[in-house]
Parts: C-alpha cells; sequence; structure tokens
C-alpha cells in the first residue's frame, strides 16, 4: 500500500495555512479511517508512528498522519492550542472529501490531548478518540491536571497507557479521571514509559508503534 504526501488547509487565527499529511488508503472501501497525530516533540515520521500506521495499514485501516503548524513551521514547541484545533478541524474537513464517513481521532501524547480539547469543543466528530499515552499532567506535578474537558466527551475514548508512566502518576488520579468520562476505557502496556518502553526489553520505536496497532485497530472497529 503506497503513502502519499498532502496538503491538509488549516484555518488559524493568523489566515489560511496548510500542513503537510501522509495519507494511506485502505484497499476495501468499508475500511475505517483514523487520523494520527504526533507527539509533541515529535514530527508524523517518527518511527514510532510509521510502524503504527504501516501496521494499520496493512491490517485494512486507511491512515492519515499529519504535522501541526509548528512543525510545519520548523519550530520545535507547540504553538497556541488554538492552533492544534483548527487543525484537526482541517483534517477532518479534508477526510470529509478524501474519505467520507465515519473516522477516528488518534494521538501521541500532546496529539491526542488536543483532539480531545477539539471534541469536547463540538470542532470534530469523530466516531472515537485514542490517546496513545494521555499527557494527563506533567511529570512530577499532579497539582496540575488537564482533565476538565475530558467527561464533556460523548464519543468512546480509548486510553492505552504504560504502567509506568509519569504522565499518569499517581495511579489513582488517573484512575479517577477516566471514572469521570462518559464513555472510557484503558488498554495497559505492562511495564511501559510514556514511549511505551519497557526496561530490560529494548525493542525499537517502530517496532513498539506496530505493536499496537491491534489495539487500535480492534477498538476502531468496535465503535
Amino acid at each position: 500500500m503506497s503513502t502519499q504526501s498532502v496538503r491538509i488547509p488549516v484555518t488559524l487565527s493568523t489566515g489560511a495555512s496548510e500542513v503537510s499529511g501522509l495519507w494511506a488508503r485502505a484497499q476495501s472501501p468499508a475500511a475505517p479511517t483514523i487520523a494520527l497525530a504526533h507527539g509533541a516533540g515529535a514530527g508524523m515520521e517518527h518511527p514510532f508512528l510509521a510502524g503504527l500506521a504501516d501496521a494499520l495499514v496493512a491490517d485494512g485501516v486507511s491512515v492519515l498522519r499529519f504535522v501541526f503548524p509548528y512543525v510545519e513551521a520548523g519550530r520545535r514547541m507547540p504553538g497556541p492550542a488554538a492552533h492544534a484545533v483548527a487543525t484537526w478541524a482541517g483534517v477532518q474537513a479534508w477526510l470529509g472529501a478524501a474519505a467520507p464517513g465515519r473516522w477516528a481521532a488518534v494521538g501521541k501524547s500532546y496529539g491526542g490531548r488536543m483532539a480531545s480539547v477539539a471534541c469536547a469543543e463540538d470542532v470534530i466528530a469523530p466516531a472515537a478518540l485514542v490517546y496513545l499515552g494521555y499527557p494527563l499532567h506533567p511529570p512530577g506535578r499532579p497539582d496540575k491536571p488537564r482533565r476538565e474537558h475530558l467527561p464533556a466527551i460523548a464519543v468512546p475514548q480509548l486510553f492505552v497507557e504504560g504502567e509506568n508512566d509519569p504522565f499518569i502518576d499517581p495511579r489513582a488520579q488517573f484512575d479517577e479521571v477516566v471514572a469521570s468520562c462518559q464513555d472510557a476505557r484503558v488498554h495497559w502496556v505492562v511495564g511501559g514509559n510514556h514511549s511505551f518502553e519497557v526496561k530490560g526489553a529494548r525493542r525499537p520505536a517502530y517496532e513498539i508503534g506496530a505493536g499496537l496497532a491491534p489495539v487500535v485497530g480492534e477498538f476502531v472497529r468496535g465503535v
């Protein structure tokens, strides 16, 4: 299955813009579609996302990877949250033309959190949300939780989390947040950290991403 480079129009507060994307359409016309966003520190070509996307496409899922405007501009730090939300809106519009029908929003860390904000604000309407390491709070700062909007989300949510992820420690706080959601479940990666690496079991990021494809694919097909 070939992957096509695409341009996705985005309307920012500063005016019209575009971001880069990679589109791989599965062969079946009934294939589910996923929009896959990167984390704060890596773009859409990071090996973890490449491995996940390739494995999903091989399993019959169409995947659109894309970058946020700050990455498009060559910057390392995320820009305003409104720009990320607007990007998710642009992605939804692009998919509406390229692959009409139900789709799921999937994102690594920051990318997933921004999808949840866009969904809670009714900017996008995916059939489901998948968070690959939801950054509930900065490491060591459980007093700064990013949770207020999550109970407003009505679509099914899947939290894919490493057991040793410092972004969701303490576990009791994370469990409380999940319980506050309307329809949410958790898939735990035993011994995993925020990147789903497991101490003593060194694996390439591409392989780690590919290994999560069955979990993501099964959830998306079931909603």
